[in-house]
């Protein structure tokens, strides 16, 4: 943002984590630039009151501007609540309680008139006198120092919510009348671009991802040779196999067994420490440098589910299907640490297989088999007959260290360019609330920017 200039002349706003304002500007707290009210609209429907549509907590928290193309729930209200919460053009919504304080205070703009559309529970609606003035408030809620005001005005322990005085004292800098259209168009273009490129991005990662996938799948069910003879797998979801490799059941290439050791700590056990879902979940390498929950297990359980190097760990229950057969490996040795519940540890004869044994069962086939096989309604798991049907292509001992490492060094170049692209996107998140804050706060002058 250096290219833009700085106004003039400024003037002590009085407000410390605002700071400076242009001379000519106001600031005011919101309860003097604008009316707001809590809506009490539910998402019930009741009989003898008028049909009407409802927008929503998420649909505020997902969209910075309200629509009518946005999916809006049937519902019912009051003739009272229809005229005090049908939604207008440049009416400006703010989520107002959430179980997470950084939810709090996320606005979205009416970018148009909404017949029929009526403001739900847990959202505040606020209404300028203008829709130019509207635009500007909308942009300075989502300013920086508005956002650290309702962090610290939101009290709670389990659910943190803003009151109407914290909403009114809400402190807003308002340009003169003839310069609030070209602050918010300037910013709309500029967060415009960089959402675009955040999109891009987006893109791009899942781009990677999707060749990650298809590099694992490919290279655990054809090997690294284009060249070699191929034969019938004998199964339909992975198709043609090398010639001289092996398909096996799971139970025919490994030993597997369901922990049974919960996260309580009992009197009497040993200390431990315990290797839970999330572990397993969020990490494809097990390593000594994540943190373990400490806790006990008996003797016997130790003796079955102390980790080793090599032990491949999948998540064998969930809510949601996609969740299940997450496999992770074991990548050193770990002195205390168990195998907890939820869990599945599956152990091969051998470091070479079980590093096989792990990318099959991240490939495509095993995933659609572990779909297939997860039977559920609101929780899905896989029993020992699903797991242990699983359908694992093996090369000879000899070649499995080859292809393993072949895995490893591709991954790990897309992992790279994927988190690369990560910190990209973050960092041009920042920019977005910075240059909005700069604007609202009128740190930068965009009169005459283009």
């Amino acid at each position: 943002m250096s290219h833009y200039k700085a106004y003039p002349a400024y003037k002590d706003s009085g407000v410390k984590w605002i700071g400076p304002v242009p001379e000519h500007w106001e600031v005011k707290r919101l309860r003097h630039a604008a009316t707001f009210k809590n809506s009490n609209v539910d998402k019930k429907s009741y009989d003898g009151q008028q049909a009407i549509h409802l927008c929503n907590y998420t649909d505020v928290y997902y969209n910075e501007f309200i629509t009518s193309g946005l999916s809006f729930m049937p519902s019912t209200a009051s003739a009272v609540e229809v005229e005090q919460f049908s939604l207008k053009r440049g009416d400006v919504i703010i989520t107002k309680d959430s179980e997470d304080p950084s939810d709090i205070g996320i606005p979205a703009i009416v970018a148009e008139d909404l017949d029929g559309v009526v403001c739900g529970y847990h959202l505040t609606v606020i209404r300028a006198a203008d829709l130019e003035a509207a635009r500007v408030i909308h942009r300075a809620i989502q300013s920086n120092p508005t956002k650290a005001h309702f962090f610290v005005e939101a009290p709670g322990i389990t659910r943190y919510g803003l009151n109407q005085d914290a909403i009114g004292a809400t402190q807003i800098c308002l340009p003169p009348p003839q310069e609030r259209k070209n602050v918010a168009d300037h910013i709309d273009r500029e967060t415009s671009r960089i959402d675009a490129l955040i999109t891009k991005k987006t893109r791009f990662i899942e781009l990677l991802q999707e060749k990650r996938q298809a590099l694992i799948t490919h290279s655990i069910t054809k090997g690294l040779d284009p060249n070699v003879r191929m034969k019938d797998s004998g199964v339909e979801w992975i198709g043609e196999v090398p010639e001289h490799w092996e398909v096996k059941r799971l139970r025919h290439a490994a030993t597997f067994k369901n922990s049974n050791v919960d996260k309580k700590s009992y009197d009497g056990q040993q200390a431990i420490h315990l290797c839970n879902y999330t572990d397993v979940y969020y990490n494809e390498f097990i390593t000594s440098g994540l943190s373990f929950m400490p806790s006990t297990a008996s003797a016997a359980e130790i003796e079955q589910f102390a980790l080793k190097r090599g032990d491949v760990i999948i998540t064998k229950d969930s809510e949601d299907p996609s969740d299940i057969g997450i496999p992770a490996i074991v990548a050193e040795e770990l002195g205390g640490v168990v195998c907890g519940y939820h869990l599945t540890v599956i152990r091969a004869a051998d470091l070479e297989a079980a590093r096989v044994i792990h990318r099959a069962i991240q490939s495509n086939p095993t995933k659609a088999h572990f779909f297939v096989e997860a039977p559920g309604i609101t929780r899905y798991g896989l029993n020992q007959d699903a797991i242990g049907d699983t359908r694992i292509c093996l090369p000879p001992p000899q070649e499995r260290k080859n292809l393993a490492d072949h895995i490893d060094r591709q991954t790990s170049c897309i992992d790279a360019l994927i988190e690369k692209t990560k910190r990209s996107i973050d960092l041009l998140k920042e920019r977005r609330s910075a240059f909005i804050t700069a604007a609202v706060t009128g740190q930068i002058d965009l009169r005459e920017a283009a």
